[in-house]
């Protein structure tokens, strides 16, 4: 008996022993859950509330309904424009025109003129190259020319702009293979280049020489067409020194002296030998190519308007450069053979 009242009250102690760190052990838990529970709860009113907002500002509900922030942001825009336009030396005379300090113009020559020589594949930095040579004095002395005559001065008067809708490429594609519009045609065809593709001038101050210039860009590929000469390097340096001598295009002048530095020795040789002279030799004699109003000739026969602007095309550069490679081919082939004996 007294052996059973012993257990009892042996199993009633360890069990207020074991109490506590029981009843600790639930309150940790109970406090982990609340903390949890909490997180959860301030989470989603978090992410809530800004998905709410996210759908707020996309239905537009969030914006001060008094405020017009269109108005606002044209200002803002209008002010900064502003404060730009206070650093130009002049305000834009044309679409497109942005007005250059002369330090500018010639950091434009610098850098433009580097980049040239090193990447002439972009076209980006021959055409800004061309700007920052166009010295107001040639474009003026070009002007004169055009007034000089009675096609120059209708083409000043009526600025015409040379695009695939204005020379109605699918006309062009139809016409007799005699016409210079044909020839031009398959040569863009043959080429892979569009007349859209000329940049816009923006460099240039005076709205006269800004059109001229462009006019001169724009025509670039007439006198490719004209000549059949391709736009490969060697082609592009003709077409440029046929223009130098013809229009006195100071970055023209350039390209024709020192593009000729990178080629291979057979590319320079035949510049030298052949396109080169035929090059200054035509642009000093032809008509002024700036005076030639070349849309309204594209119905004409090509061999005639050639005789008429004083041009005979040099021999066919892509000719030349495959005959030269067929003769390359076979060399090879035969010093190959020597080998194998």
């Amino acid at each position: 008996m007294l052996s059973r009242i012993s257990s009892v009250r042996i199993g009633t102690q360890v069990r207020q022993l074991a109490n506590p760190v029981v009843n600790q052990s639930s309150q940790v838990l109970q406090t982990r859950q609340f903390y949890v529970a909490a997180a959860l709860t301030v989470g989603s009113m978090i992410f809530g509330k800004q998905n709410k907002l996210a759908d707020s500002i996309a239905n537009g509900e969030v914006h001060d309904k008094t405020v017009d922030y269109e108005a606002r942001h044209q200002e803002a825009l209008e002010k900064r424009l502003k404060t730009l336009t206070d650093t130009r030396p002049m305000k834009p005379r044309y679409e497109g025109h942005i007005p250059l300090n002369l330090h500018e113009k010639l950091l434009l020559f610098v850098i433009s003129g580097i980049r040239s020589y090193y990447h002439p594949e972009n076209g980006v930095n021959i055409v800004q190259l061309g700007e920052a040579t166009a010295l107001p004095f040639i474009l003026e002395d070009l002007k004169k020319t055009m007034l000089s005559d009675e096609t120059g001065r209708r083409i000043l008067r009526e600025k015409p702009n040379v695009r695939t809708e204005t020379l109605d490429m699918d006309k062009l594609s139809k016409m007799p293979k005699n016409t210079f519009g044909y020839t031009f045609y398959s040569w863009l065809k043959k080429e892979g280049v569009s007349p859209d593709t000329r940049a816009p001038v923006k460099y240039i101050d005076d709205p006269d020489h800004a059109f001229i210039f462009k006019r001169y860009r724009q025509c670039h590929d007439f006198y490719h067409s004209l000549n059949d000469l391709p736009i490969i390097i060697e082609g592009e340096i003709a077409v440029k020194a046929l223009e130098a001598a013809n229009m006195g295009i100071p970055m023209a002048a350039l390209g024709t002296l020192l593009a000729p530095l990178r080629l291979k020795s057979a590319q320079r040789q035949r510049l030298y030998e052949i396109y080169l002279p035929w090059a200054i030799r035509t642009g000093l004699s032809c008509k002024p190519l700036i005076n030639v109003y070349w849309e309204e000739l594209l119905d004409k026969d090509v061999n005639e308007l050639r005789k008429e602007l004083g041009i005979t095309p040099p021999p066919d550069l892509r000719k030349i450069r495959k005959e030269r490679a067929a003769l390359r081919k076979k060399f090879k082939m035969k010093y190959e053979s020597y080998e194998k004996q």
